[in-house]
């Protein structure tokens, strides 16, 4: 099988493209478009695939464009399972703005699952034959899908002992922590949501994670901050990563290639430490590509001797 498994239940295809100005009423005329196979634990997949890693992309996909979605995934040599669905997979859209540098980006819903589809997915994990030792669960739920789905993956995880780390918002992220994860990645904004509080300084951000800790909701809590930087909180220690000074093309996937790396590094018995460090690398070498292009090796690791622990 593989160490590293992830799961997307609403993918995409991402595609993004460039005009002058962005105006109202106007045709916009556009660059010729890149595509990408889009959404959390795909581009999870894909980055810990670039750095040399074994990993598995389970998704439901399903008309023209998750056909497209395979290939694409197919184009970059990373394994996949697909669950076949009837609907039709989503496009995100991502518009950048020449005139000022500035990113517009156009999610759609997805497709409404049906309930013998998204248990399928639930399903495929429960029988592997060998379950992974991490399963990276990210990305929002797509409709039909209910919002206990992430907890009930992770009551299944914890019965075939595979660690879980998760990355969503809302109501599914909430649930899936009353079970008890091993690592979260909340946006300041999503534990703010989660913790029903403004978070408005640093003391208040350690305090909040901490209590996800304490509570038993995560072992690992890495609060991704934007400009300013990040921060790891376990049970034993804080570490503190301020952002690096970087030309940003586009932030699409910045935050899933910061999860890729942390779960690539620590499957290779990396400490904490040292996978925080190469998942603000990737984070800020995805700033480097344009749409959902992600990074390279190479820039991941010319990033991680600049990025500095406090």
């Amino acid at each position: 099988m593989t160490d590293i498994l992830t799961l997307t239940m609403n993918p995409a295809l991402d595609v993004a493209t460039s005009t002058a100005t962005v105006t109202d009423t106007h045709k916009l005329r556009c660059s010729a478009p890149l595509r990408f196979p889009g959404g959390g634990g795909i581009n999870v997949a894909r980055l810990v695939h670039r750095l040399g890693a074994d990993c598995v992309a389970l998704y439901p996909a399903g008309g023209a464009q998750g056909q497209q979605l395979r290939q694409l995934l197919a184009q970059e040599q990373v394994r996949s399972s697909c669950i076949e669905i009837a609907g039709e997979t989503r496009e995100s859209f991502s518009v950048t703005e020449t005139s000022s540098g500035r990113e517009f980006r156009f999610v759609l819903p997805g497709p409404t699952l049906a309930p013998q589809e998204w248990q399928a997915c639930l399903d495929h994990f429960a029988v592997l034959d060998t379950p992974p030792r991490y399963l990276v669960a990210s990305g929002s739920l797509p409709p039909g899908v209910p919002t206990d789905f992430y907890a009930r993956l992770v009551r299944l995880a914890r019965a075939r002992g595979t660690q879980v780390v998760l990355d969503s918002s809302g109501p599914a992220l909430a649930e899936a922590l009353q079970e008890g994860v091993y690592l979260v990645k909340p946006s300041l904004r999503e534990l703010r949501e989660l913790t029903g509080r403004p978070l408005t300084d640093e003391a208040q951000w350690r305090d909040a994670a901490q209590q996800l800790v304490a509570s038993g909701q995560a072992q690992v809590v890495a609060l991704s901050l934007g400009e300013q930087g990040a921060l790891l909180v376990a049970a034993e220690k804080t570490w503190r990563a301020p952002a690096l000074a970087q030309q940003v093309l586009s932030a699409t996937g910045a935050g899933d290639s910061f999860v890729g790396a942390m779960v690539w590094a620590l499957s290779r018995q990396a400490g904490l430490a040292e996978a925080f460090r190469y998942g603000v690398a990737a984070g800020s070498a995805a700033l480097l590509s344009a749409g959902t292009g992600l990074c390279s090796k190479a820039d991941v690791e010319r990033l991680y001797a600049d990025v500095r622990l406090v």
